[in-house]
């Protein structure tokens, strides 16, 4: 009887656990760490996901996929014929970077992010831009910054619609096509007045209409014809030149920037500066309609040359993790890994691109300490 007792505890207690974990919400995640230092922060920033979903109460799947520069030089090409058939079967993607000084520098955009940007319709590039406890910004004294850019991420002058005539000869020429669709200008104008509603109501479009008179006056255009249609959020026009300077000189005035493709490539990097480093931004590939996974990597490269040395700024890898799992729908967990990070930075740990000593390790376990501890709101 004794045995049969404890045979029949087990098994309530089994069922119990089962029946638990068979409720809990799953998300599929598909990692690629891509090339250089993502081999390291990509499996770190996993970590600080899967520390939100143990307290969090939710479930992830995921499969590592060796796709990258790395995977170009063994195999002739940056991912497998069904790569993309592959991811799309996850709820999001989330990759690291992607480049090697092996490979030609004009190939792993053409043949690895936007394709999957243009595949997956993530339309959206957000990219947010803030201060962190404990970082001092070397081009700015505003003591808080929380901004969004909002980059048009499919269209543009990043179509690669182009040719080289004749490269070798006086005659020689290189041309390239920027492609604006009022399709592609709207959806990215609605994305970002719904979303400057739901922070301080004012979205910042940035243009060089004087000069390039045929696509961006038509970008300018459709832009305002959406703006009609939200009356209880400020809009203004900026050109890119200003733009930068107002980067550096006042970005506390900045709320929603709405920006091509282009402009956003150059202004988000520009972002990272004014925190801080490059290693500190996170963004997010969006396919707002979830109809495909969206794609959450850190604004910087692979730095190839850090790469081993567990150096590297974990936390743009880490704040890419937050934004997926807010665009999952965890939005309790995704804050309170912010706030963790937050806790890092004023606690003293940082890392050599900021001015500390920390490994990336030391900064990864402070997050998830920082986590764990959080009280969950009932």
């Amino acid at each position: 009887m004794p045995n049969l007792r404890g045979y029949l505890t087990f098994r309530l207690v089994y069922g119990f656990f089962y029946l638990l974990s068979s409720r809990m919400k799953t998300y599929r995640i598909a990692v690629v760490p891509g090339d250089g230092i993502g081999h390291e922060i990509v499996p770190l920033g996993m970590r600080v996901v899967e520390a939100a979903a143990q307290k969090f109460g939710f479930a992830i799947e995921t499969k590592s996929f060796g796709w990258g520069a790395g995977y170009y030089l063994q195999c002739g090409e940056f991912m497998a014929p069904t790569a993309l058939d592959e991811m799309k079967a996850y709820d999001a993607i989330y990759f690291g970077s992607v480049g090697l000084p092996a490979v030609d520098d004009t190939l792993p955009a053409k043949d690895y992010t936007f394709k999957v940007r243009t595949h997956f319709q993530q339309y959206v590039n957000y990219r947010p831009v803030r201060t962190y406890p404990g970082v001092t910004s070397p081009l700015t004294k505003s003591p808080h910054l929380d901004f969004v850019i909002i980059r048009e991420n499919t269209e543009g002058e990043f179509v690669q619609i182009g040719s080289q005539y004749l490269p070798d000869m006086p005659q020689g020429m290189g041309v390239d096509s920027s492609i604006f669709t009022r399709k592609g200008i709207e959806r990215i104008a609605h994305y970002a007045f719904k979303l400057a509603r739901k922070r301080r109501n004012k979205v910042t479009h940035i243009t060089k209409s004087n000069t390039l008179i045929h696509s961006l006056t038509y970008w300018d255009r459709v832009i305002k014809e959406v703006a009609a249609q939200y009356p209880d959020v400020t809009h203004e026009q900026m050109y890119i030149d200003n733009c930068a300077a107002t980067f550096v000189l006042r970005p506390e005035v900045f709320d929603v920037v709405l920006t091509t493709n282009l402009f956003g490539d150059i202004l988000s990097d520009l972002g990272g500066a004014i925190m801080g480093s490059l290693g500190l931004g996170g963004s997010g590939n969006i396919n707002p309609e979830k109809e495909f996974p969206s794609m959450f990597e850190p604004i910087h490269g692979s730095a190839p040359d850090i790469a081993g040395k567990s150096i590297a700024n974990p936390l743009g890898q880490i704040w890419s993790a937050a934004l997926m799992l807010e665009h999952l729908g965890e939005i309790e967990a995704a804050a309170a890994i912010i706030n963790g990070m937050d806790a890092t930075t004023a606690a003293g740990l940082l890392t050599r691109d900021l001015g500390g000593s920390s490994s990336s390790e030391d900064v990864t376990q402070a997050v998830i300490m920082s986590l764990v501890l959080q009280e969950v709101s009932t």
